[in-house]
């Protein structure tokens, strides 16, 4: 490819079929997210495309320079998840990796973890996953690695995108493609390897039409455990609701199904299968956060003085828990993002990392230390078989007491986010250093780790950060007191903080 790829082509024009489009902000802090077009748009009215199918080309190019520039053996392990035009966009970005001297092997239809597995089952160094995850209908992305079990953060990123928009791509000989048929059966054995559920337990699985109606029944059922199927079929119209089972319409749907069936737990999966979400016998949703506190506590009597991770979003909880200290296990907050508790978890020799948005990191023994869904839902399952006399309610019930908001997103553009997360920061910085309080508390700490988490003397607290994904910022807020005080903690502080800022868009979500 000699074309540098350009950010101003419009859609059904005749650049749009001859020159690479790549808007920069599709770059992200740890994968790549762009807006391809939902099918059946009109190319006149609707949303203005941020990728088209040279400028996926491109990247590929741009991804075998980048991995020829690291020194990595130049392997890849692609795949793609389930949705109308996934497919296509693989195949671009193939052509544009064997343009650049990498031996492509093609595991077709995946999850984000089956084409993480086939890196440990294939030995080949190099990942590329074409996925949008749970982004609605229209996103497309990669996320991609060289480091197995690691996948690309800031740094890698940043050479990325100055190799693909400036144009400094680097062709070579010897590309080729070898097609991989048999992963989705090599897969399902080893993550069912071990697992043999011995209490009888019914379980709701749900994936939204997402991938993981593909992979998740059939695996759950080699557990040992009853699968009782919801939204399991694939459609990339995705009729229901989206394949995220962090937000509210999917959590509700899996909660109708625990109470309609009699159901022990409900497990739902995202768009690609790297997150898991849980929901109670009483049909209540427990948010990852708390499901990874619940883990850890049961893992940590078996594995003594083991350490965790977990991201910026989650419960204060980790920090007081009885069972935690008994057992000499040590919590690190780090970043929120996959590539960050990845990383994290491995520098730090941890058992297990945990992220509020349901990525789950379990290393060895357990897992190879990327996320992983169906190993997530392994381990609620052996957690349950380990607790025979205790239902999911009941473990949920041995916590301590928070009250947690959902994680919560008002719109930011992507050029203007980070900025006015920096200038939230700031200020957040100097309310506690002048010994300032919030909603009549002090500030106790202002982790600025990932935007800012603001600790107040009671363990409250309150989160500001730009999504990595999207043109949004993320909200979380939690309360020791009361679900009336975590409610008051958005009105009175965050939304009033927010609305000062023009750039961000009107905050009418209430909790």
């Amino acid at each position: 490819m000699t074309m540098t790829p350009r950010a101003d082509i419009k859609a059904n024009t005749l650049e749009f079929e001859t020159i690479p489009l790549v808007k920069p902000t599709g770059f992200r802090e740890y994968d790549a997210r762009w807006w391809f077009g939902a099918p059946g748009d009109d190319p006149k009215t609707a949303k203005a495309p941020e990728l088209n199918i040279l400028g996926v080309q491109a990247l590929g190019l741009g991804l075998a320079t980048v991995i020829g520039q690291m020194g990595v053996e130049k392997k890849i392990v692609v795949g793609h998840d389930y949705r109308s035009y996934s497919a296509n966009i693989k195949y671009a970005l193939i052509a544009g990796l064997v343009e650049g001297g990498m031996e492509v092997h093609d595991i077709g239809l995946a999850l984000s973890p089956v084409a993480y597995y086939a890196q440990f089952e294939l030995d080949i160094p190099c990942v590329a996953m074409v996925t949008a995850s749970h982004n609605e209908n229209g996103w497309t992305g990669v996320k991609m690695g060289a480091n197995k079990p690691l996948t690309f953060g800031p740094d890698e990123m940043g050479m990325l995108k100055d190799v693909v928009l400036g144009g400094k791509f680097e062709t070579a000989p010897g590309g080729k493609i070898i097609r991989v048929d048999d992963m989705r059966e090599k897969y399902e054995a080893a993550v069912t390897k071990g697992v043999a559920i011995k209490r009888p337990l019914k379980v709701v699985c749900a994936t939204g039409n997402g991938t993981a109606g593909a992979f998740a029944p059939a695996a759950l059922r080699k557990m040992g455990v009853e699968v009782i199927e919801l939204e399991c079929d694939l459609d990339y119209t995705f009729p229901n609701y989206n394949a995220n089972p962090e937000d509210s319409e999917m959590l509700h749907a899996m909660g109708e199904a625990v109470k309609k069936y009699g159901a022990d737990v409900c497990l739902g999966f995202d768009g690609d299968g790297d997150r898991c979400g849980v929901v109670d016998d009483t049909g209540e949703e427990i948010f990852a956060d708390k499901i990874g506190l619940m883990l850890a506590r049961d893992l940590s009597k078996n594995y003594e003085n083991a350490k965790f991770v977990v991201d910026v979003k989650s419960t204060g909880l980790y920090k007081t828990d009885p069972v935690l200290k008994e057992n000499g296990a040590t919590v690190d907050y780090f970043k929120t993002g996959h590539s960050y508790i990845k990383r994290r978890t491995t520098e730090l020799d941890a058992l297990a990392g945990f992220e509020k948005s349901g990525h789950f990191f379990f290393r060895q023994p357990l897992g190879y230390g990327y996320d992983d869904g169906l190993v997530a839902a392994a381990e609620v399952l052996r957690m349950l078989d380990r607790n025979p006399d205790k239902k999911m309610s009941d473990l949920k019930g041995e916590l301590g007491v928070a009250y947690t908001s959902l994680t919560m997103a008002c719109h930011c553009d992507d050029e203007l986010k980070y900025a006015v997360v920096d200038k939230v920061v700031a200020a957040y910085e100097q309310l506690g250093a002048e010994g300032g309080s919030i909603c009549g508390r002090k500030i106790a700490e202002v982790n600025t780790v990932n935007g800012a988490r603001v600790t107040l003397e009671d363990g409250s607290w309150v989160l500001v950060r730009a999504s990595s994904n999207k043109p949004e910022l993320v909200v979380v807020v939690e309360s020791m007191k009361s679900d009336a005080d975590m409610r008051e903690l958005f009105r009175k502080e965050i939304k009033p903080r927010l609305a000062a800022f023009e750039e961000v868009g009107d905050y009418n979500q209430e909790i």
